[in-house]
C-alpha cells in the first residue's frame, strides 16, 4: 500500500497560451479540437506532476464548452487532481479567456480526465494519497465520487437493458427517428 500523500496545491499546473488565426474553425471561433488538445496536455502534465510517473488519459469524463473563444484572447488553463483511486486519478481543468485589451475574463469550459500512472513497462502503478485541505477541494473530491457511481451505474445499465424488447422500440417512437429495422 502507497504510504505518501500530497497535497492538491502541489498538482497544480497552469497554462496560457495566445489563440491565433490558425487555431480557427469554420465559423471563425477557435476550434474544440485545438482546446481538446491543450486539455489532454495539461491534464497529462499534472497528473505526471502529482504521481511522479508518465501518465495516459484513461477517459474524458467531461467536456462542456461554455463560451466561444476568439482570435486573440490569452486562455488560461488551471489544473488541479480532484481525486485519487489507486493508480488513476481525475483532474480537473478550468479554462478561461481573456480580452487582453479590455482584461474582461470569461470562463470558457469545464473539464474533467481520468488519467492512469504508469511505469516503464506500461503497467498501473500506485499513486499517493490525496491530502484535502479546505472544503473546496471537499465539494471536488464528493462531486468526483458522485460521477464514479453515475459511471458504474451507466456501464451497468449497459450491460442489463434490452434494447430489442417492442417496448424499448415503442418508446422510441416519441422521438425525431423513423424506426425501419430490417
Amino acid at each position: 500500500m502507497n504510504n505518501t500523500f500530497k497535497t492538491v496545491a502541489s498538482s497544480y499546473i497552469s497554462i496560457s497560451e495566445l489563440m491565433l488565426p490558425s487555431h480557427t474553425n469554420f465559423s471563425g471561433k477557435i476550434h474544440g479540437g485545438y482546446i481538446l488538445s491543450l486539455l489532454d496536455q495539461i491534464a497529462f502534465a499534472c497528473a505526471s506532476k502529482f504521481s511522479g510517473n508518465y501518465c495516459v488519459t484513461a477517459s474524458v469524463d467531461t467536456v462542456n464548452f461554455l463560451k466561444p473563444i476568439e482570435v486573440g484572447e490569452l486562455v488560461t488553463m488551471k489544473a488541479s487532481v480532484n481525486y485519487v483511486g489507486k493508480s488513476s486519478m481525475i483532474i480537473g481543468i478550468r479554462v478561461e479567456a481573456e480580452n487582453i485589451q479590455t482584461g474582461i475574463v470569461k470562463h470558457c469550459n469545464s473539464s474533467y480526465f481520468t488519467m492512469v500512472a504508469k511505469d516503464k513497462q506500461g503497467n498501473s502503478v500506485p499513486v499517493p494519497g490525496l491530502i484535502i485541505s479546505n472544503l473546496k477541494e471537499v465539494r471536488r473530491f464528493c462531486n468526483c465520487l458522485k460521477q464514479i457511481a453515475l459511471k458504474k451505474e451507466r456501464d451497468l445499465h449497459e450491460e442489463i437493458f434490452d434494447y430489442s424488447s417492442i417496448e424499448t422500440i415503442e418508446s422510441l417512437k416519441k422521438y425525431n427517428v423513423s424506426i425501419e429495422l430490417n
